[in-house]
């Protein structure tokens, strides 16, 4: 069942109070623990939770900001807020695997240098280690059930700290050993992890903010979506875009070249409709109705082609002056040239040797208009 947008920004920030309230305190206690034990690699680690604490806040700000209604400002809402919030997570995870990388070096450089380490270190690594694993569990489920690409941002943040967990516990393991430098080689390692997860996390943001579409499942299922409606022959130049969670379309269908205006739009709404109902994701779907398939069918205008009103002031001279003027006028911009219906009263169209006298003056004077392929003569019984 779907979820509104109101109860959406309330599960997530309801999500990130959790990890705000665990990443506050896992930094306290680590913090205490890795400057009494001499265990950098455990400090670091501290330094990466509260650098996950600020960056929580950033969450709960843009799971509130986003959940905003649309605006003069801002037309199509505020989603991609939390893009830019994945993107921020996705940069501070590359500065602090970065900063990591190089503290570690200089300290393996010293190794034979440093304190020994005490105990407690170990059981507050692993400690770490489980807290940050349920945290990511909880979090990244969230993430799916509400489909929001920034909980689950900050769901693989945090199983980058569990993971890092593991390596400072196995580095502190080796260090109460007796081999001093496996400390520091494990922030290093847990430096390049973080690393390696921001450049991910940055990457995917900037993706989406440069409009990527969505993946090839996705896109051929709306197109089978579109294809299937009522009175669509086809479709093509179908494009996707993402705002966060949701999916904006713009699509050309085909259809009847001869239907009226107000038949193609009903067609486009219809489209429009039929894609959101069966794909929740997608929020809006731009529909551009063709006549003619103008990819299959190259058009070349022969020149610019006239408009209504000028149409009109040909007839006289197509027709005859006493031809009077046709109650209506079709126009169809078909094949880089125009084909013409006119309607007249039937009583007067029917009337011995008009169509007739009517056709031959087409035949006649219709090469000096190459613009027009063809007119067509229509009784009208009642208007």
């Amino acid at each position: 069942m779907p979820i509104d947008d109101a109860q959406r920004s309330r599960q997530a920030q309801q999500v990130t109070l959790v990890a705000m309230a665990t990443n506050l305190t896992l930094t306290v206690f680590q913090l205490i623990v890795g400057l009494f034990s001499n265990a950098f690699s455990l400090v670091a680690d501290a330094m990466h939770t509260l650098s996950d604490l600020l960056t929580d806040g950033l969450v709960l700000l843009a799971a509130r900001k986003g959940a905003d209604p649309a605006d003069a400002n801002h037309p199509y809402g505020h989603d991609r807020i939390e893009t830019v919030v994945s993107m921020f997570l996705g940069l501070v995870l590359v500065v602090v695997g970065c900063g990591f990388l190089w503290s570690a070096g200089v300290r393996i450089q010293g190794a034979d240098a440093l304190p020994p380490l005490h105990p407690i270190a170990l059981w507050m690594a692993l400690g770490t280690l489980v807290a940050k694993e349920a945290l990511f569990r909880f979090t990244l489920a969230a993430s799916r059930r509400l489909d929001s690409r920034m909980l689950e941002a900050n769901a693989w943040h945090a199983r980058t700290d569990a993971a890092s967990s593991l390596v400072v516990a196995i580095g502190i393991g080796g260090g109460l050993l007796g081999y001093r430098f496996v400390e520091p080689l494990a922030a290093a390692l847990v430096g390049f992890m973080i690393l390696r997860m921001g450049v991910m996390l940055a990457a995917a943001a900037i993706r989406e903010l440069v409009d990527t579409a969505v993946s090839e499942e996705v896109v051929n299922k709306i197109r089978d979506t579109i294809a299937a409606t009522p009175g669509a022959r086809g479709v093509h130049d179908l494009r996707t875009r993402r705002m966060a969670h949701r999916i904006l379309c713009d699509a050309h269908v085909l259809v009847d070249p001869r239907i009226s205006v107000s038949e193609g739009h009903a067609i486009a709404e219809a489209v429009r409709l039929r894609v959101c109902r069966q794909h929740a994701n997608v929020q809006d779907v731009l529909v551009h109705i063709d006549a003619e398939d103008d990819l299959d069918v190259p058009v070349i205008p022969v020149g610019p082609m006239p408009d209504r009103q000028t149409l009109a002031g040909w007839l006289p001279g197509l027709l005859g002056d006493e031809t009077p003027a046709p109650k209506r006028m079709l126009v169809h911009h078909l094949g880089g040239r125009v084909e013409l219906e006119l309607f007249f009263p039937l009583d007067w169209l029917s009337t011995d040797g008009r169509v007739a006298q009517l056709n031959a003056r087409l035949k006649a004077h219709l090469p000096t208009h190459p613009e027009i392929r063809a007119v067509r003569l229509h009784g009208l019984v009642a208007q």
